[in-house]
């Protein structure tokens, strides 16, 4: 099966594990004029990203902000998170689920990745320091990047 995959492109993905983290991503994007992308991680949920995604576009009103979250293997996870409103989700699961799933998710407007994107892990990136012009840096740092 092919990788149903960016049927339109996104931004570069940004992991987040917080509110403070979208935040800092939320302001450094804007500053730079760039679509933003959040990741949640497998154990956030649908409602939480939707509720943080809502949270920086708040905070930064002109600022498109999609997001992405990693639903690992579960397919039921990724039906509701596809019910929920999520745009964007990592399903890695079983290929003829994903083939399901990614039906379900054309007829929603959203996109189903069976590939992890290259991304930005804030925490990992960060290295323990979460002050928020540390986490701008990298963030303005990761799409100036040419590369993944």
């Amino acid at each position: 099966m092919t990788d149903p995959t960016l049927h339109r492109p996104i931004p570069r993905p940004i992991l987040i594990r917080n509110l403070g983290e979208a935040l800092s991503a939320a302001a450094a994007a804007d500053r730079a004029a760039v679509d933003l992308a959040l990741m949640a991680p497998p154990a956030a949920g649908a409602l939480w990203l939707l509720g943080v995604m809502e949270r920086a576009r708040a905070a930064h009103p002109g600022l498109a902000v999609t997001g992405l979250l990693d639903c690992g293997d579960r397919a039921g996870e990724a039906q509701g998170a596809l019910a929920a409103g999520v745009p964007i989700l990592l399903f890695t699961g079983h290929p003829e689920a994903a083939g399901r799933l990614a039906a379900i998710a054309a007829s929603r407007g959203a996109t189903l990745l069976t590939r992890c994107p290259p991304l930005l892990d804030l925490a990992a990136g960060g290295r323990g320091d979460a002050r928020p012009e540390r986490l701008e840096a990298l963030c303005r740092s990761w799409w100036t990047r040419t590369e993944g």
